[in-house]
């Protein structure tokens, strides 16, 4: 078995728009590094040399709880340190908790002479995800361990679609210094929605595939829409509704929240938009108050993997 690896899992935006659950991007930056270490104490240890706060308990920690499933799947009792160097904040809304599941079960599958699949290391991280949200959901964990633009299509059994986007379509996400957690925001979503709500969503989950996938930049635009959970989810974020009704005037195609917040995210096709939409973003909270780091990045081709 090899001394240690280094792996690298991707930041990701889900549900972009009317997505919810179903849909999800990885990010080229930024992202967790992890070191994963075997050790001799039978035990799954966490080591946390980044700058975000994260629970040291392995059951309570999200990447623990994905390295323990795996390992009760093989029958092995071998224990292993997952050094965190860097870390995505927690309850950030670019996939921190994905990002750690993703890492974790990459580096300790390597480690172990890759027994598991990645479509079958899917399901570990979700399993560790779910600590996270309370619920099982993939729109997140798919993205940072595949790479791409991934559709969900079915979860039972999984089924995962991976979506060529456009090569230049540039996502803009801005993160407010404001934790929203994942599992607290879930409980605002509607348990029924009407079928007028249902047939409007499926409409633009339709429309933004097809913008996709033909390289149709005002439809995709169009389609960057969630009657589901941005009207509950908005008031979360100070300023998102003037981001939202403001984009156009940075030529963004659109944007939306990311994941369950509080970051929010547009999407341009060329660079000087993408940036005067992380200039409108940046102006709009720190008006709110709300210091935030802005990234750009392309769609990453790439999901979590080793890194020397």
């Amino acid at each position: 078995m090899k001394s240690s690896v280094k792996i690298f899992a991707p930041a990701t935006i889900s549900n972009v728009g009317p997505g919810f659950d179903l849909m999800g991007f990885a990010l080229e930056q930024p992202g967790d590094i992890m070191i994963v270490k075997p050790n001799d104490k039978g035990i799954i240890r966490i080591i946390n040399n980044s700058s975000a706060m994260l629970p040291e308990d392995p059951l309570k920690n999200v990447s623990g709880v994905a390295v323990y499933a795996l390992l009760e799947a093989l029958g092995c009792k071998t224990g292993f340190d997952l050094i965190f160097e860097t870390k995505i904040n927690p309850g950030s809304g670019i996939g921190s908790s994905a990002a750690s599941c993703t890492a974790a079960v990459v580096g300790v599958n390597e480690l172990l002479n890759r027994p598991f699949t990645d479509k079958e290391l899917l399901q570990f991280a979700m399993k560790g995800e779910f600590v996270a949200s309370g619920s099982v959901h993939a729109d997140n964990v798919a993205p940072a361990l595949f790479g791409g633009f991934i559709l969900i299509r079915n979860y039972d059994p999984i089924d995962i679609i991976r979506i060529d986007a456009p090569q230049e379509l540039i996502c803009t996400v801005a993160h407010p210094n404001i934790e929203i957690k994942t599992s607290e925001s879930r409980k605002l979503i509607p348990k029924e929605i009407s079928v007028k709500k249902a047939l409007e969503q499926c409409g633009n989950i339709a429309g933004l595939l097809a913008g996709l996938t033909t390289s149709d930049y005002q439809l995709i635009g169009r389609s960057l829409h969630d009657v589901i959970a941005e009207p509950v989810r908005a008031s979360l974020i100070p300023g998102y509704l003037e981001i939202k009704s403001r984009l156009s005037e940075t030529g963004a195609l659109g944007g939306n929240i990311s994941g369950s917040g509080p970051s929010v995210f547009a999407l341009s096709d060329n660079t000087e938009s993408a940036k005067k939409a992380g200039a409108l973003m940046h102006e709009v909270f720190e008006k709110n108050g709300l210091e935030c780091k802005v990234y750009i990045s392309k769609v990453s081709r790439q999901g979590t993997r080793l890194i020397d």
